[in-house]
């Protein structure tokens, strides 16, 4: 007999313990549209009242949860109860209770909880339960090593559930790619499953799974680039995606990363189009909101990146108040070369001070910019980069011209 009255379920898609729950059966009215917004990976608006306990359960409150579940003893809400709270002995009660479908979640319950050794046998399981069973044997394989049966695995998941609970499809794709980024898979299809999880699940889903595959797509897309406008346009719209869910407020420390990897992919860009000049702006607003939330106590080495970025991104791109971005790129180097130790980082020292000194040309310091440039030339000398020396006697030949027109005139 199927003790699962309701289908499909919401199984897989939010985290523990409410992805292993079963919602009973309702009729009340709210139960339609509150299990299509579950299966979305949204958490509803209005619940029926047999589902308060998984309202609680989303919302890490177990005691309520608990408190919650009907006083009735049928087998789903023991089922229900042992996800909750079972201990190792509730599992071998339940598992003489227990058939079909609902037997074969159990034992995935009970195989995640360390309740038992092994993932339960897949023979008549379907749809999302099917595949949360071989998200089971997925970890069961990962765990002996076995990682191209743990691939298959995913993959025969990604199939069961793809019809019936797209959001699970899509957390599950984005597993398998996480996966085989752990252990060097190929970069093809690694694209090809994060693109896998994001079209599993609506735009209009205001999913985590979505928003992870989307920066880590972007990710890939941005880091193998090469320059080339495509791959990077891709992997702005990418960054955009993930942004609709990474926000400030809620999510801090991905809105920053986000924001400082957007403003690099917009500054990689060839400058050949009419457009480049506004995505220069834009590069500048991402960082000034990656450096809203980055602190130099907190986030050292990020603040520290993020900074030097915008520096960069002032002294570079177009702008109607030049001067103004030049003097706030100089302020940015010099605060820079204050927190730097040249000893322990004579390269990164050495790229602040040239890039200081091109900054201080551009302005017409000429004499200071000289110096600057002269320092890093010394350091660059020291450590042997031959190319950044023949880079800094350029900027110093260009600052002799200058001078030397400036005589004549």
């Amino acid at each position: 007999m199927n003790q699962l009255a309701v289908r499909p379920q919401p199984l897989g898609i939010f985290p523990l313990p409410a992805g292993y729950l079963v919602l009973p059966p309702s009729d009340k009215p709210a139960a339609g549209t509150a299990l299509a917004a579950l299966l979305r990976g949204e958490t509803p608006v209005e619940w029926p009242p047999e589902w308060q306990f998984y309202a609680h359960a989303l919302a890490g409150n177990v005691a309520a949860a608990l408190a919650t579940l009907p006083l009735t003893n049928d087998l789903v809400t023991r089922y229900n109860r042992y996800v909750l709270a079972g201990a190792p002995a509730d599992d071998l009660t339940l598992h003489a209770l227990l058939d079909g479908e609902l037997a074969c979640l159990q034992g995935v319950a009970a195989y995640t909880m360390g309740h038992r050794s092994e993932p339960p046998s897949l023979d008549g399981a379907t749809g999302e339960v099917r595949a949360l069973a071989l998200v089971a044997h997925a970890a069961a394989a990962i765990e002996q090593g076995d990682i191209s049966a743990a691939d298959q695995h995913f993959a025969d998941a990604i199939a069961a559930a793809a019809s019936v609970s797209p959001a699970l499809a899509g957390q599950i794709a984005l597993n398998r790619a996480e996966l085989a980024m752990q252990h060097g898979g190929e970069l093809a299809l690694i694209t090809r499953w994060l693109q896998q999880a994001i079209d599993f699940i609506p735009p209009e889903s205001l999913s985590e799974v979505r928003a992870r595959a989307a920066m880590q797509l972007g990710q890939i897309l941005q880091d193998h680039a090469n320059g080339q406008r495509g791959p990077l346009q891709a992997a702005v719209r990418c960054y955009q995606e993930a942004l609709r869910y990474y926000q400030r407020e809620t999510h801090p420390l991905e809105f920053a990363f986000i924001q400082n990897n957007l403003a690099l992919a917009y500054l990689a860009m060839p400058m050949t189009e009419a457009g480049d000049r506004l995505r220069g702006a834009i590069a500048v607003q991402a960082l000034r909101a990656a450096l809203s939330v980055y602190d130099p106590d907190h986030h050292p080495r990020e603040w520290t990146s993020a900074r030097l970025n915008l520096a960069n991104a002032l002294q570079y791109v177009h702008s109607a108040h030049p001067a103004e971005h030049l003097l706030e790129a100089v302020a940015i180097y010099e605060d820079l070369l204050q927190r730097r130790n040249p000893a322990a980082d004579p390269a990164g020292y050495a790229r602040i001070l040239a890039n200081l000194g091109n900054a201080l040309a551009h302005l017409g310091v000429f004499a200071e910019a000289r110096e600057r440039l002269l320092q890093a030339e010394q350091l660059f000398a020291e450590i042997g980069d031959e190319s950044a020396i023949a880079t800094v006697r350029e900027l110093v030949a260009n600052i002799d011209q200058h001078e030397e027109m400036a005589k004549r005139q």
